[in-house]
């Protein structure tokens, strides 16, 4: 059985769909933090048969809970303060996520404005549906 020691102050991401803990640690930029990150890749879950864990050892305001809403709301976030779980957050689509996609539509403002931030707005909550602020396209790049 793999050990992992417990971290003293952070966060650990739970419920992470297996094979996914290495782009979520790209997009959350997690490589520019100095700090300990552990990634655990494919462990047994009762729930989803396999799952991905990220701990990581910082402050969790350093974590763009939008950016992970989006990626994945099903995620679930512990907050650990002096080695236990103080806090469980759920995540949410969030309604706008900015710079986190670019918007493919040629034609697009975005393509024009390089300086132009890529915002998408949530615009069917059902079906998860994101477009583009500006022209009105449909977000193709889902995780």
């Amino acid at each position: 059985m793999l050990n992992v020691g417990k971290i003293e102050e952070g966060f650990v991401l739970d419920h992470i769909k297996a094979g996914k803990s290495l782009s979520i640690y790209h997009h959350l930029q997690l490589d520019k933090l100095d700090c300990t990150v552990a990634i655990i890749k494919n462990a047994r879950s009762s729930k989803k048969g396999r799952k991905d864990i990220l701990k990581v050892e910082c402050d969790i305001d350093t974590l763009n809970l939008d950016i992970l809403g989006f990626i994945d709301h099903t995620i679930t976030v512990n907050v650990i303060k002096d080695g236990r779980i103080v806090e469980k957050r759920q995540l949410s689509l969030p309604k706008e996520i900015k710079n986190v996609i670019q918007c493919k539509n040629p034609r697009c403002i975005t393509s024009i404005e390089q300086g132009l931030p890529h915002i998408f707005v949530l615009t069917d909550p059902e079906k998860e549906v994101y477009r583009c602020k500006y022209c009105e396209e449909k977000c193709r790049q889902r995780w």
